[in-house]
């Protein structure tokens, strides 16, 4: 049945760092309404939709989205008021044009995709069902797992931690309740762990995890692994990481950070080869810069014993994932609708790696805010693993929650089994 689109209404609200974000409502003639807020990576790869963002630096620090709410009022209210809420596709579509950009930089990726959201609640609020059920067509048989991200690199005093995420990934279980308690059991044993080799309490990083107590990876790791010793949990969880190569990547020399050294893409990826031996990944994330394709094809050769993603590299967009499969350069991609900027794009590039055997990680952004639509994504595409964050802060918890109560309210869902996927 026909619903149109009555109102659409925008404003500025604050994402979970206190930066600006654009939020749109959209009503419909039956009463439906749906609510979307589009997040902001603290890690943005040069080929995502672009951010539309004031630069007036009086109000806060040049961050405000006036000019993008002013467009989701004036430009694509007015051209989608009259559409079918359920015809997702062509509103995607009216936006896309209306734009008229690859990279969303005349309305904003911010403005554009907040809308979109807004319209795929407001379809779902329509049938009165849960969004993850209207995007799996009916109840779900799986939750994902979720990945932890208990330790986060960056620039500390003293020394830089090249790799962005260290995450713990509890797998040996079919229970989401059981996989949320077990990471955070190592998370509080992870407190003790660093707490002794520092000789004080480890400081917060800016995405909630642990601040790296070292510039080596393998001190970390190894930590880690202590922390997961200290449970009950020994050989039940897995690591991953978030390389997010392209923050340190030197484009005149070509050349990647690494303790502290500049080493070449071939040294790191020999370097990662010998982690993936004294540990056991389930997935390696942004290992190389952005444009480094054949860095890619390389380290997919080279590193056997973990699913190699793209994530700066594939950006959430078909054309990136078709040269990607063509290339043979990932296992598969991180799914964040925003780099794309509409849930069309998003669910498209989606398709075309499920249907090439390429595996799909829903992960929210670090500047996020509760009720990320990326949790309706991973629930009701029923995908293997998704990244959550630090089990820390309260739209990370919501994440953990959503998994919770989505397998409580479908009767006999379980979390995925990803063992078959595994390859350590």
């Amino acid at each position: 049945m026909v619903d149109k689109i009555v109102s659409v209404i925008a404003q500025q609200i604050i994402d979970c760092k206190c930066r600006p974000a654009v939020e749109v409502e959209v009503r419909t003639e039956s009463g439906a309404v749906g609510r979307g807020a589009a997040p902001t990576g603290s890690s943005v790869g040069m080929h995502e939709a672009f951010v539309l963002r004031d630069g007036d630096l009086s109000s806060y620090g040049g961050l405000g989205v006036h000019k993008a709410v002013e467009a989701v009022v004036k430009v694509i209210a007015p051209a989608i008021v009259g559409l079918d809420i359920h015809d997702q596709r062509c509103i995607d579509q009216v936006m896309i044009n209306l734009d008229g950009t690859a990279d969303k930089h005349v309305l904003g990726g911010n403005a554009i995709y907040s809308t979109s959201i807004a319209v795929f609640r407001a379809a779902a609020d329509a049938k009165r069902i849960p969004l993850y059920n209207h995007i799996a067509g009916g109840a779900i048989q799986t939750v994902p797992v979720p990945c932890f991200n208990v330790v986060n690199g960056g620039k500390y005093s003293g020394f830089t931690q090249a790799f962005n995420e260290f995450l713990i990934v509890p797998y040996k279980t079919d229970s989401v309740d059981h996989a949320v308690e077990m990471a955070v059991e190592v998370f509080q044993a992870l407190n003790e762990v660093l707490t002794e080799y520092l000789g004080h309490k480890p400081a917060v990083a800016s995405s909630y995890g642990y601040a790296a107590p070292s510039d080596d990876p393998e001190v970390v790791l190894r930590l880690m692994q202590q922390a997961i010793e200290r449970t009950p949990h020994r050989g039940a969880i897995a690591f991953a990481l978030d390389c997010a190569s392209s923050e340190f990547y030197d484009k005149a020399s070509a050349t990647y950070l690494l303790k502290g050294q500049r080493v070449s893409a071939q040294a790191l990826i020999e370097y990662t080869r010998q982690l993936t031996e004294q540990f056991d990944f389930v997935f390696i994330e942004d290992l190389l810069d952005e444009n480094d394709w054949g860095g890619y094809q390389q380290a997919k050769r080279e590193l056997p014993r973990t699913l190699i993603l793209g994530d700066d590299l594939t950006v959430t967009n078909l054309e990136y994932l078709q040269k990607a499969l063509e290339l043979n350069a990932v296992d598969g991609f991180i799914l964040k609708p925003n780099q794309v900027g509409t849930i069309t794009e998003a669910l498209d590039a989606y398709h075309f790696a499920a249907r090439h055997g390429m595996i799909a990680v829903p992960s929210g952004r670090s500047g996020g805010v509760v009720d990320d639509v990326v949790m309706d994504l991973s629930v009701g595409l029923q995908v293997p693993f998704q990244k959550n964050g630090a089990p820390r802060s309260g739209e990370r918890i919501e994440k953990l929650n959503f998994l919770m109560r989505a397998s409580a309210r479908n009767q006999g869902c379980r979390l995925f089994d990803i063992q078959p996927l595994l390859r350590f």
